[in-house]
């Protein structure tokens, strides 16, 4: 649905969609294509799907290298969707300009949205099959736990007797002029189409608050830093494995450890001794 109202503007589209692999198989569905089947033939629009070939985070280890090809491509929208359902996978909040974090209703109870981890990582939130029992419960919930955050965990709750209402919407449209984005609290029917155009319009705000504040070239600069250490990690770590003796020594104290007379922290200091001496 996003990809349909931003090519109603216009706009060429690219999704990167990530499946997990399996770990017994290796194999993965790439199945994301088949569900955006009524777009896949427009030529505005480009799809790749990726298996995570084993990264951990709810992206694959090359997702972001992908979307700096597409961005030199041309494409005015990049959209990742991840693996994740989980409470880790997080990565995506390193990786996107704004990430949203999309719901469902009578999916746990209110403890669900206090937990740490991916209730804090976006900058929307969208209560999606929104028709369903359960939707301005689930809606309330996630306002509270932003407003606790924030010291105002009330706020958003209607007032009685004729008292003045809060307005989840009304944080993320006057977040554009705040110096602290407000995560707006959005509820869509994907099926049906309703609360996209919204949806869209509270991206195209947080976009324009990241531009006025400087926060989008100060995040660019965070991003590829990591980037930078990640690529060197990996460099690093397969370096170790494969030019050095590190794999024949931990062969070699296996027994060791299986023992019991030896811990695998003994051996790693050991094996990292060995690479400091140039073995």
């Amino acid at each position: 649905q996003l990809v349909r109202t931003y090519r109603e503007r216009g706009l060429r589209v690219a999704v990167i969609a990530v499946d997990p692999t399996s770990p017994f198989t290796g194999g993965a569905l790439l199945g994301d294509r088949i569900r955006m089947e009524s777009v896949s033939l427009d030529p505005g629009v480009f799809i790749r799907s990726m298996a995570t070939r084993g990264a951990q985070g709810g992206l694959a280890m090359t997702t972001e290298e992908v979307a700096d090809v597409l961005e030199a491509f041309g494409f005015d929208r990049i959209l990742i969707e991840t693996v994740g359902v989980g409470q880790t996978e997080l990565d995506v909040a390193a990786t996107a300009e704004t990430t949203v974090l999309v719901l469902v209703p009578e999916s746990g109870d209110g403890i669900q949205t206090l937990k740490a981890g991916v209730m804090e990582i976006a900058e929307l939130y969208v209560i999606n099959k929104s028709d369903r029992p359960g939707a301005d419960k689930l809606r309330q919930e996630i306002e509270v736990m932003l407003g606790i955050r924030k010291g105002n965990a009330f706020r958003h709750v209607q007032a009685h007797h004729g008292a003045a209402k809060g307005g989840a919407g009304r944080g993320g449209e006057a977040a554009a002029t705040a110096d602290v984005w407000e995560p707006p609290v959005l509820t869509t029917v994907a099926s049906k189409g309703e609360g996209v155009t919204e949806l869209v319009a509270a991206l195209d705000r947080h976009h324009e608050y990241l531009v006025s504040s400087g926060k989008r070239e100060e995040r660019r600069k965070r991003r590829l830093a990591a980037r930078t250490r990640a690529v060197v990690n990996r460099a690093i770590r397969q370096w170790v494995w494969d030019e050095t003796h590190a794999e024949e020594l931990v062969n070699k104290r296996l027994d060791d450890v299986a023992a019991g007379t030896r811990s695998p922290y003994d051996v790693a200091a050991e094996v990292l001794q060995q690479v400091r001496n140039g073995k």
